[in-house]
């Protein structure tokens, strides 16, 4: 058990480090990442509807009946959110454009401390079976930590704090994950694991089409389209290599 544990901790610390290279690449060239947040929106877009659709969605289904209401409750949890910090903590001209980076940090966050628990799950099933998720997971930390970051700066927050936020929310989360389910690991069933991958599933389809997508709409770019075909792509290059 104790080989299993630190097998699963590193498989979430490598897939931390990965996030946070995304984060400090970014940052070395804040002006490039301001110019190109848009195409970096999109891309994040296709990659969370593509793997919420075809991937979270029909697996939660699979593991619990309640997953469609649960999938409805994270999607209303996220709405609800962002309208709160429009109508109420960001209802001021300056503060306006703060919900644009903060609603996925909330969703990405919830995301990435999932795939903390479902790396500890992973190898405590087999080797084989951890190897595999990390693989898949592992491909799509990177841009998480450049979404992100990146979509905090155009928000209006300040560049070291948008750099210790996407740091906590979509790296440190991971790891954390891991920690927390292990010990619990034999506890947790088929439903309960169902439930939480719904609701999460629910929380990315509302950043992915609801959110991250009008938004970049409003700053079309000659390519965007093409960043949205290129996440979706991707998405799909990890669920067939986890198929």
């Amino acid at each position: 058990m104790e080989q299993e544990f630190w097998t699963a901790f590193a498989a979430s610390a490598i897939a931390a480090m990965v996030t946070t290279a995304g984060i400090l690449l970014v940052r070395r060239r804040e002006a490039w990442t301001r110019r190109n947040t848009t195409y970096f929106a999109c891309f994040a877009a296709g990659v969370l509807i593509t793997v919420s659709f075809l991937h979270i969605v029909p697996k939660s289904i699979s593991m619990t009946g309640q997953a469609a209401a649960l999938l409805l409750a994270g999607y209303l949890l996220m709405y609800a959110f962002d309208r709160f910090l429009r109508g109420y903590a960001c209802g001021e001209p300056q503060t306006a454009e703060y919900a644009l980076g903060f609603v996925p940090l909330l969703g990405i966050g919830l995301h990435s401390f999932l795939d903390g628990v479902t790396y500890a799950i992973g190898f405590t099933v087999s080797l084989l079976t951890g190897v595999l998720m990390a693989i898949g997971m592992v491909l799509h930390e990177f841009p998480e930590g450049i979404v992100i970051y990146a979509l905090l700066l155009r928000s209006g927050v300040s560049e070291g704090r948008s750099c210790l936020l996407a740091f906590l929310a979509a790296a440190l989360t991971t790891p954390l994950g891991t920690l927390v389910a292990y010990p619990f690991v034999s506890r947790i069933d088929l439903p309960v694991l169902g439930a939480l991958l719904a609701f999460s599933g629910g929380t990315l389809v509302y950043v992915g089409a609801t959110h991250l997508l009008p938004q970049a709409e409003k700053d079309p770019r000659r390519f965007s389209t093409l960043a949205f075909g290129t996440g979706i792509l991707v998405a799909l290059g990890i669920i067939v290599s986890n198929a």
